[in-house]
Order: C-alpha cells, then sequence, then structure tokens
C-alpha cells in the first residue's frame, strides 16, 4: 500500500474519520495500533507477526534493563536486544551478500565453498525498524530515558504507520512523550500538513517517476550511451533519490501531523549544501544522526588525542552507514567513499582556515565541488556492478565519447531548473506564503495544484526507492 495509491488514499480517509470520532485517548491509540498493523500487513501479513514480537521482546528487555541495577545482567539484556535485532537484520538483509562474498573469497584461493539456497523476501522497511528499536533499548541502557510501562504504547511506537516503512527513524525521547494525552490539531496544522503531503506527491510522482524511465534505460546499458547522456543520466538520479526519499519523508510527516503527531524533518535541501559535512546534517537527517549517535560517538567520536583515531571512526561509521543502505560492495564503497570525502575536508580546513575575505569565494567553490562529488557518489548507489559504476564515472569525469544513443536533450535543464527553484521556494519563503492564504484561496490554489499534478502522473507508479532498504 504506497502512499501515492488509490488504495492508501481510501484507507487514510477511513482512518481519520474514525481516529477524530474517538474521545479518549486510549482508544485512539488502540485504533492506530490496529490501523498500523493492518497496514503493514497488506504488504506481508506473515512479517507483521515478526514486527509484533520483535517489538514486544524489547518492550521486555527494557524492563529488565530498567528494573535490575546489576550491570552485568543490564549488559546481557541491552545484548540479547541488540543480537534479536541486528541477527534478524543480518539474515533477512545480508545473508545471501554475506555468502556470496565468502564464496568469492574462498574462489580467489581456489578453494570451492558451498553454501545453502535460500529464498529469503525482504521485509519492507527493515532497516528502519530494527534500528528504531535499538535506538530504545540503548537509550533505556544508558539512562537517557524511562522505559515505556505500557506495552500497548510501546507497540504503537513501534509500528505507527505513516513512517514505518521508510523512516524519518523515530527517536523514543521525542515520539513516546507525544503519546500521553490526546492529540488536537488546529487549521493552520491541517493546512501545513496538506501542503506538504501534496509537495511531496509531487516530488515522488511528478518528478522521480517520470524521471526514473530515462536513468533507468542509461544505467542498464551504459556502453550504448554517449558521453553526454551518461552525465545527464547521472544528473537526473541524483534529482530522482532527492525526490523520491524526501517525497516520501514529506508525505509520511503530514500523514503523521493530520493525526496530531510531529515527525522529525528529514531533508533540508541538501544540495544547497557547502560542504560534505554539511550535506549529511541535511540528507536523510534521522539516519545520519542516528549513526552519529550510536556509532560514531560510541566509538569515540573526535574524542581522542589523535586525529588519525577520529578519522578511522569517521571512516567506520560511513562504511556501516553505506552497509545499512543495501547488501552489496557498490553501497559499503559509497560510504567509505563519503567518509573519505569527510576526512580530507576537516583536513583542509584544519590546514587552510579562511579568512573573511575569502569566505564568498570559497564557499561557491565548495558548493559546487560537494555537488560534484555526491553525484559521482550517486553512481555507486545506483549501478549495478563496479564495471558499471566505473564506466558511468569515467563519462562523467572525462567527458569520454561512448556509445551513439542519446536521451532528450531538454532533460540536462531539469537539475539545474529545480536547483533554482528550491533556492527561490526558501529565499523567497514560499511556504509561509502559501499558507498565509485565506481559506478559501488556500483551498482554491491547492485543488489547482492538486489537477496540474495528476495531469503530470505517469502511466505507472514505481516503487519507493527506499523500501528495498
Amino acid at each position: 500500500m504506497l502512499f501515492v495509491d488509490l488504495k492508501f488514499f481510501v484507507f487514510f480517509a477511513v482512518v481519520l474519520t474514525i481516529y477524530w470520532s474517538l474521545r479518549s485517548n486510549g482508544a485512539r491509540k488502540n485504533f492506530i495500533l490496529l490501523a498500523s498493523y493492518y497496514f503493514y500487513g497488506s504488504w506481508d501479513w506473515r512479517f507483521a507477526g515478526m514486527l509484533l514480537l520483535l517489538s514486544a521482546a524489547d518492550w521486555w528487555f527494557a524492563l529488565r534493563l530498567s528494573g535490575t541495577a546489576n550491570q552485568r545482567a543490564r549488559k546481557a539484556y541491552v545484548t540479547a536486544s541488540l543480537t534479536m535485532n541486528l541477527g534478524v537484520l543480518a539474515f533477512f538483509k545480508y545473508f545471501h551478500f554475506f555468502l556470496s562474498s565468502a564464496q568469492a573469497l574462498a574462489d580467489s584461493f581456489k578453494l570451492h565453498l558451498s553454501g545453502p539456497t535460500l529464498r529469503i523476501i525482504l521485509p519492507v522497511g527493515v532497516s528502519f525498524f530494527t534500528f528504531q528499536s535499538l535506538s530504545y533499548t540503548i537509550d533505556v541502557y544508558r539512562r537517557e530515558i524511562p522505559p515505556v510501562e505500557s506495552l500497548r504504547d510501546y507497540l504503537m511506537f513501534a509500528s505507527f504507520f505513516p513512517q514505518l516503512v521508510a523512516g524519518p527513524i523515530v527517536r523514543p525521547r521525542y515520539f513516546v512523550p507525544q503519546m500521553s494525552e490526546a492529540r488536537t490539531i488546529d487549521r493552520g496544522q491541517i493546512k501545513a500538513a496538506l501542503y506538504l503531503f501534496l509537495l511531496g506527491y509531487i516530488k515522488k510522482v511528478c518528478i522521480a517517476d517520470n524521471l526514473s524511465p530515462f536513468v533507468d534505460r542509461v544505467f542498464n546499458h551504459p556502453a550504448t550511451y554517449s558521453g553526454f547522456a551518461s552525465i545527464t543520466a547521472v544528473w537526473l538520479y541524483t534529482i530522482q533519490i532527492f525526490c523520491d526519499f524526501s517525497g516520501y519523508s514529506d508525505m509520511a510527516i503530514a500523514v503523521a501531523a493530520l493525526l496530531g503527531y510531529k515527525l522529525v524533518l528529514n531533508f533540508d535541501a541538501p544540495y544547497l549544501a557547502v560542504s560534505i559535512q554539511d550535506f549529511w546534517r541535511r540528507w536523510h537527517i534521522s539516519l545520519s544522526t542516528w549513526i552519529r549517535d550510536y556509532i560514531y560517538i560510541s566509538l569515540g567520536g573526535s574524542r581522542n588525542k589523535y586525529r588519525i583515531r577520529t578519522y578511522f571512526n569517521l571512516l567506520v561509521t560511513m562504511l556501516a552507514g553505506g552497509l545499512w543502505h543495501g547488501a552489496a560492495w557498490t553501497f559499503v564503497a559509497w560510504g567509505g567513499a563519503h567518509g573519505a570525502a569527510q576526512v580530507v575536508h576537516q583536513e583542509f580546513k584544519r590546514r587552510f582556515p579562511p579568512t573573511p575575505a575569502q569566505e564568498p569565494w570559497r564557499k561557491a567553490i565548495s558548493w559546487f565541488l560537494t555537488l560534484n562529488f555526491v553525484c559521482m557518489a550517486w553512481i555507486l548507489f545506483r549501478a549495478p556492478n563496479f564495471s558499471t559504476a566505473m564506466l558511468m564515472a569515467k563519462r562523467y569525469l572525462f567527458l569520454d565519447h561512448g556509445g551513439s544513443d542519446v536521451i532528450p536533450l531538454w532533460l540536462a535543464l531539469v537539475g539545474p531548473v529545480l536547483l533554482v527553484c528550491q533556492w527561490t521556494m526558501r529565499r523567497y519563503r514560499f511556504e509561509g506564503r502559501s499558507l498565509s492564504l485565506s481559506l478559501p484561496w488556500f483551498a482554491l490554489a491547492y485543488g489547482a495544484v492538486w489537477a496540474l499534478a495528476i495531469g503530470m502522473m505517469p502511466l505507472g507508479y514505481r516503487p519507493f526507492i527506499y523500501f528495498q532498504f
């Protein structure tokens, strides 16, 4: 059930009607819990049972963690939670990756390693809800939050359907307090949520889905396309993945807001970032802060005598972030490239601190270099293998002529136009101006934009890219 499907609109209309007709907070939470499991079970009912068991186990582990002062017992409980969640993630997402990597390594030593053949179906959103559960038990172990006493409340937190399958990754310290009393919503919040949902829909359906065929065409057969077509495809994928994922996040935040709940901002104009560090403050914010807090800081962060140790922690963190995104060495390489870029950026700042006079032009150059590095790194993210990635990177860097096939020239303008549009909308506070319209004018403009968006729909919806993660 996709946010852009008619089935979801019908489902959510029923949910909203019943939810706001219920008076007590307990009844509302019971209903949202049932609706969330129905939503997740619509993908595959078997995985709804797995989600229930994992959530109930983490709830129990957290109660035991809080209820004992014995440090050995506390470590045992948090270790059990880590083992359970990471074990589920490793089996469903990485079993074949680890097996094929081991077989390839054995082959390099002239050894034959055979392994079991299993048909494993990846549960939708498994990376998101396991990380969310891990943050809960780790925070309770660190005594940063109290445990959730009610099993019903914890199950609702763990399965809240707007963000369940593709984030944002919700921290319990942010979400659980919102559950303590019945939510309310005013007219301004409704308008803001409707605006955000439409913006997400336009990003996903009108932009990402319409660009997808051109991207697929070039990446599936890169040798047959010209160098300019290859570069354009990389730019288009840069737009596609942002619009696809940030569009989903926008819709998830909007759906939660219409139920009275607030989710964290997940994207903040990442392609306007002026450094790679700034990019990760703006891109997939809920994941970047998660790996910072639970991996980077756990490794020691920057609290070291030696810079080399800090840089090592940064590289390991980004490699883990790359592996989180997908079970392939191309994703690991993508994470490693971003980690290396952050190390280079920090070392450059240390050796060549900018003067006030240099700041403006250094920012402009840094933005240009950052954007092009991010575009090139997306090649690793999108390419099915390293050979395709190397070929596309060669085309991007050296304008290698390549094949004779081309894609429409006007597609090369899509990136610059959308970048200017995003900068303009932020610079002139387009959202605030839109929400300040009176209700009749807002409704008229909203309906007109919806009609335009429907007219730009492609023939078929494409799955959200991050559903595979």
